[in-house]
């Protein structure tokens, strides 16, 4: 539920709808997300001071329901 909510989020952001991936995987602590987005992306994603993602962290984690959530924000080259 939260990957999906939050690849809605990031796909209304940015210009490559079709290169968002959200990978959700179980850590010790929580659960993390990482979006993968297209490198021209990438700054819009996170926004001037990182704005952006800290607002997407934010609704992400008011989502949840165990309130630990991680996301990470990576673009596409990198693997």
């Amino acid at each position: 539920m939260l990957a999906d909510a939050l690849e809605h989020l990031v796909r209304g952001i940015v210009d490559h709808p079709d290169d968002v991936h959200v990978r959700a995987s179980s850590l010790r602590r929580g659960e993390m997300l990482e979006v993968r987005v297209h490198p021209e992306d990438l700054g819009r994603v996170i926004g001037r001071g990182g704005r952006t993602a800290r607002a997407l962290r934010t609704v992400v984690g008011a989502l949840s329901p165990d309130g630990a959530v991680r996301v990470d924000v990576v673009d596409v080259d990198r693997r």
